[in-house]
């Protein structure tokens, strides 16, 4: 048995090795090849892609794996399986540029079957519309934000594999004009039998193309109610999750999560989370080849409470020439 056990650790950590090192950047290697990179902006609907949740963006984003809370309605539907009981959750972003994201959800479980509602807001203050006659102010007022309402389905197949789908109703306001779209999300979980390792596939937000709709009169007294349409940022994401130590008092979960986006070049996230007590969390991760984030750390405590427990996370994520961004979630379980 115990052979068994250390030859599952390591046959882990040997399939992480080769991962990382497969990847662009890493010894020269060349296995997962740099493509996408000539496709930025292609895609509409940005907001989708910001990372929802404290404990998922301090493991650098590597999170469809390890999921087993609400917040998986937004990594793989799939994820909400994990857990036996009503989940609702919160999250709020202090994003750049005076953004502010947020989102919660809720999940249900009745047997096999796991049902979840999501929203997710991101908003900006109203701003006073400039011009080139008038670069101080016209007096007028603009606003932008966005607005997504999600329901999620799971099933757990069997004890190893599940798979979930969600579909997301979204709208975005640009001053006069909005955007009205419906994206999918479609998500496997699977235990491979390996000590704990476990082993995600997730295709995020896929869906048509979007146009604005509504119109603009511009400075000569025309009219311009013709957009261009755009597709939604399309994820496909590939995770990897083990725990390295997992004994009474303590576990270190480690988690590699592959992104291939359809308007950037693919990158890889990283993350490390230690528990103790069975109450406190440190996390680190990283996005590896990634243009705007690049590392990230956090922690959380695990607080009991009447009839549950409350899951309070914080996350301090760098974004290179965008500054950074500050996250804090909390979720509530009913036992």
């Amino acid at each position: 048995m115990l052979f068994s056990e250390t030859h599952s650790k390591f046959c882990a950590i040997v399939l992480f090795c080769v991962v990382l090192c497969g990847f662009p950047g890493f010894a020269g290697a060349d296995l997962i090849p740099v493509l996408g990179g000539q496709r930025v902006g292609i895609s509409g609907l940005q907001f989708l892609k910001v990372g929802v949740g404290a404990r998922a963006v301090a493991l650098g984003g590597a999170y469809a794996a390890v999921a087993d809370d609400a917040s998986a309605l937004h990594w793989n539907p799939a994820g909400i399986t994990q857990s036996a009981s009503p989940l609702v959750y919160g999250s709020y972003t202090d994003w750049p540029v005076e953004l502010s994201h947020r989102f919660a959800g809720a999940v249900y479980p009745m047997g096999v079957n796991f049902f979840g509602v999501s929203v997710t807001q991101l908003t900006c203050p109203e701003t006073e519309v400039t011009t080139e006659m008038q670069p101080d102010g016209t007096g007028e007022m603009w606003r932008y934000g966005d607005l997504a309402a999600a329901v999620t389905f799971a099933r757990a197949m069997t004890d190893r594999f599940s798979f979930g789908l969600t579909v997301r109703l979204i709208e975005e306001t640009l001053d006069l004009v909005q955007i009205r779209a419906v994206t999918f999300d479609l998500g496997t979980f699977y235990r491979t039998g390996w000590g704990s390792s476990r082993f995600a596939v997730v295709l995020a937000n896929f869906g048509g193309d979007s146009a604005p709709s509504g119109s603009y009169e511009l400075d000569d007294g025309s009219t311009l109610d013709d957009f261009q349409a755009f597709s939604p940022p399309t994820e496909f994401r590939l995770g990897l999750a083990t725990e390295f130590l997992d004994r009474p008092g303590q576990r270190v979960t480690g988690s590699l999560q592959l992104n291939h986006p359809n308007d950037n070049a693919e990158n890889l996230g990283v993350g490390v989370e230690y528990l103790w007590s069975e109450r406190f969390f440190l996390r680190g991760g990283m996005r590896l080849n990634s243009d705007a984030e690049s590392y990230a750390l956090g922690g959380g405590v695990l607080l009991p409470v009447p009839g549950g427990g409350a899951h309070i996370d914080y996350a301090y994520s760098s974004m290179g020439y965008l500054g950074s961004a500050h996250r804090i979630s909390m979720e509530l379980e009913f036992r």
